[in-house]
């Protein structure tokens, strides 16, 4: 029997045709799992952990050093990491003022792209019955190599409660912060809520481990992550 058409067949038109076929599906699956790995999906669980040192720098005056890691996909994917560095001047009793510098490393399509951030804030403070409140107003400029630079405005409204438990004297509260592009329409871009307890480890060391729900919005939609978060500070 001769199996040369047949043999034609499968490796000549149809032949290629299926080659493209699967290639194209082979293109698609990589797409798309490059999509998952750095695109999470609604209600993914992540932990960030931020480690903070305070420095006396002269009277009023505090230097600040701070590095944080983010980690996604279901707390399997490490896809954010800052180095921030600022200086802090405790104006009074209700207001202090700082200057920061920040160096993002945020992963976008598989890859970690830079972002130089430089901001200012003022942060006013004030007691309550006991309840310690106080409203960060932050203004960005954040400077990138791979799209437009930008301004951002963020506000932080925070509520530690008068309650202190056992020697390491835990303490709850309560924040929301919100996220405001200064460009266009300006509308809420994100939006975070934290509920934590504060404590001392020792006279110069302080924790926090908090729960935080964050919503962004992109191209019109909302998407939601559940954050368990930590942080270690550490005061000079």
């Amino acid at each position: 029997m001769d199996l040369t058409p047949s043999r034609y067949t499968l490796f000549g038109t149809k032949g290629e045709k299926m080659k493209k076929i699967i290639f194209a599906a082979v293109c698609l699956m990589i797409i798309l799992a490059d999509q998952r790995a750095h695109a999470y999906g609604e209600g993914d669980f992540q932990v960030w952990n931020t480690e903070d040192q305070e420095f006396k720098f002269y009277e009023k005056t505090k230097i600040f050093l701070q590095e944080e890691v983010r980690i996604g996909d279901d707390a399997s994917d490490i896809y954010y990491y800052h180095f921030d560095g600022g200086l802090g001047y405790d104006v009074g009793k209700y207001l202090d003022l700082g200057i920061h510098y920040r160096q993002v490393y945020e992963k976008r399509k598989g890859k970690f792209k830079i972002e130089n951030r430089t901001y200012g804030n003022a942060i006013l403070k004030y007691d309550l019955c006991g309840f310690k409140l106080s409203d960060r107003n932050r203004i960005e400029y954040r400077h990138f190599d791979w799209q437009d630079d930008s301004w951002r405005y963020r506000n932080k409204f925070m509520v530690k409660f008068p309650w202190k438990f056992t020697k390491m004297e835990i303490q709850p509260y309560v924040a929301d912060e919100i996220f405001v592009p200064l460009k266009n329409d300006g509308y809420l871009s994100r939006n975070r809520f934290y509920a934590g307890l504060g404590f001392n480890l020792t006279e110069c060391i302080k924790c926090e481990v908090y729960y935080l729900f964050q919503s962004d919005k992109s191209s019109g939609k909302w998407t939601d992550a559940n954050v368990l978060g930590t942080k270690v500070k550490v005061i000079f």
